[in-house]
């Protein structure tokens, strides 16, 4: 319950200092489109993270341990390619399968099952490729590029976390089963693991947003107009944006088609790379699994991200 009263005291200091707080970012451009980043980031990673811990909540209350094992092949290295492939049917971002992905492993899932199904969920689902489409009119490489550069991270590292994860990097460990207590109806479990995962990985989506947009404002413009020359660096430069833009799946595409001026080589790393690491997911990830894993797990993804995306 303490991040409930943080939340609520968060809210109260918000609701007491209004006036100032609003005449303090009126006065400083730079405050406002800190703001304006923030609430656009928070605002559209919130619908999918409630999605994320509504499934999570089910996973809790319905998806038993034994269901789990019946549905994942034996093999981890078949295990990581067939939760891979599922993230097709979760149209959400990373800020909602962050605590889905949890729920798997809590209830008994792999890791590297659990992680490649974290890291192809936000980039390989209808509703992203969809939408990368929309705003690529008449390219479909940069849809299939995406597709399959984005299933071959999530692969690489549930293959790379299978042969080389240690359990020990979890600061914070598994649940084990838990939630599965006799005399327990499916709805109190269901109630209470998705409002112990919302209040977890809420707390770090906004410590995320706010990294964010501290970051994108102090990134000035003029580093990255004059790129299109420069293969190389800008492909360097676009995937670093990815991280520090932290945008949500959905959106980015059209985000990447609006830099016209740049090749599409380095745009498709910037689709690639964003939904598997950025400083928001970093910081619901530290959250959720520990810090330990997460100063790991991102720096490998991101190499993995950049690399599969150049080979598209």
């Amino acid at each position: 319950m303490s991040s409930t009263y943080v939340l609520a005291a968060l809210l109260a200091f918000g609701l007491a200092f209004e006036g100032p707080l609003a005449g303090g970012v009126a006065r400083s451009p730079k405050l406002q489109t800190a703001t304006t980043v923030f609430t656009g980031v928070f605002v559209q990673a919130v619908p999918f993270l409630v999605l994320g811990v509504l499934i999570s909540g089910a996973v809790a209350a319905f998806a038993s341990p034994e269901l789990i094992r019946k549905l994942l092949p034996r093999n981890e290295s078949a295990a990581v390619g067939v939760a891979g492939l599922a993230g097709m049917a979760l149209p959400g971002c990373e800020c909602g399968v962050v605590p889905v992905s949890r729920r798997l492993m809590d209830q008994g899932a792999p890791g590297a099952a659990a992680f490649a199904f974290l890291l192809s969920a936000p980039a390989v689902n209808p509703v992203v490729l969809i939408a990368t489409a929309v705003a690529f009119p008449g390219q479909p490489g940069m849809v299939a590029g995406r597709f399959v550069g984005s299933l071959a991270t999530a692969v690489v590292m549930g293959l790379l976390w299978s042969r080389f994860g240690r359990v020990e990097w979890f600061t914070v460990r598994p649940h084990g089963h838990r939630h599965w207590a006799p005399g327990r109806s499916r709805w109190e479990v269901f109630t209470e693991a998705a409002r112990h995962d919302f209040l977890q990985a809420a707390a770090f989506l906004v410590i995320g947003a706010a990294a964010a947009a501290a970051l994108h404002v102090l990134v000035p413009p003029s580093w990255y107009r004059d790129l299109s020359g420069q293969l190389l660096v800008s492909i360097v430069v676009m995937a670093l944006l990815a991280v520090v833009l932290a945008l949500c799946s959905e959106a980015d595409a059209f985000v990447a088609s609006s830099m016209s001026g740049l090749p599409l080589l380095p745009r498709l790393v910037f689709l690639v790379v964003g939904p598997a690491v950025d400083v928001k997911l970093f910081a619901m990830q530290a959250g959720t699994f520990g810090r330990r894993f997460a100063i790991r797990f991102a720096p490998a993804t991101f190499v993995v991200a950049w690399r599969r995306s150049r080979r598209c």
